[in-house]
């Protein structure tokens, strides 16, 4: 019997995903199928109860949808109330199960793929939107010396900031603050790379940087990398690691068994050039 799952969106054309799972399924032997489900706007909902309605197993869940899944969902895991978002679905006889991976990924492709750990470090986080709310209870379960949150409203990193302050040693910066550098992992995780402009950091901040990782992927050498790297970052990585863990992780929430996740992200990632 081949259970059914999908990843929506809008626009979801671009998704990796069903490779990803596909590939996931065919090296584990799991008998299942993953398609791209595209959701009007305000019809989130309906499409969902469409797909669960025809046997729908589990969902991935993309922009702009992340919120609409959590409000969805029935339970909610801890990190993902923590996120205030949902990129996962599970459906059971109990209900809607809504769960959020992305920060475990990030997590993962960081110590474990780009082999730098995070207990010790002082990590500078750029951004404060969603990716960086999902990103911080991950990143300070691993304990981390310090991290700082710089976002170009400060107002709002101050926000997460205290939305966070019980997880462990975070401060909010500003640009001035973090000129001088001091840093050993440095992550982006505002929309610059995708929009093409500027990063939002001055070359100075990647002087002590062991490694200066873009949320964004598959765009080669983003503005945020170039930068990284006339500033003397050691080494630099975009995000598809973490969006390949990330699947690994919702794939085992799912299916009982993590998939090996190597040859996929090699079959994805572009060269940073």
């Amino acid at each position: 019997m081949t259970d059914h799952y999908a990843v929506i969106g809008n626009p979801i054309g671009h998704s990796k995903s069903p490779f990803i799972h596909g590939r996931f399924a065919e090296d584990t032997g799991q008998a299942l199928d993953y398609v791209a489900l595209t959701a009007p706007s305000g019809g989130f909902a309906a499409t969902v109860d469409a797909f669960r309605a025809a046997g729908g197993r589990g969902l991935n869940i993309t922009a702009p949808f992340k919120l609409d899944a959590h409000a969805y969902a029935g339970a909610v895991s801890d990190r993902a109330r923590l996120a205030g978002a949902v990129n996962a679905l599970r459906f059971e006889a109990g209900g809607a199960e809504g769960e959020n991976f992305d920060g475990a990924g990030l997590v993962r492709d960081i110590t474990v793929n780009a082999g730098q750990p995070i207990r010790g470090r002082r990590v500078l986080l750029l951004g404060a939107g969603g990716a960086a709310r999902g990103a911080l209870a991950p990143l300070l379960a691993e304990n981390p010396a310090r991290l700082v949150l710089v976002n170009r409203t400060p107002a709002k990193a101050r926000a997460l900031v205290a939305a966070f302050a019980d997880h462990g040693p975070i401060d909010a910066g500003t640009l001035d603050q973090i000129a001088a550098g001091g840093f050993d992992l440095v992550i982006n995780a505002t929309s610059a790379g995708l929009t093409g402009a500027p990063p939002p950091a001055p070359a100075s901040v990647f002087h002590d940087c062991v490694l200066a990782y873009d949320m964004t992927y598959g765009l080669g050498l983003t503005p945020f990398l170039a930068r990284a790297r006339e500033g003397g970052a050691v080494n630099i990585a975009d995000g598809v690691g973490m969006l390949v863990e990330q699947a690994a992780e919702t794939f085992a929430w799912w299916r009982g068994i993590r998939p090996a996740t190597a040859a996929v992200m090699a079959a994805l990632r572009a060269p940073l050039v």
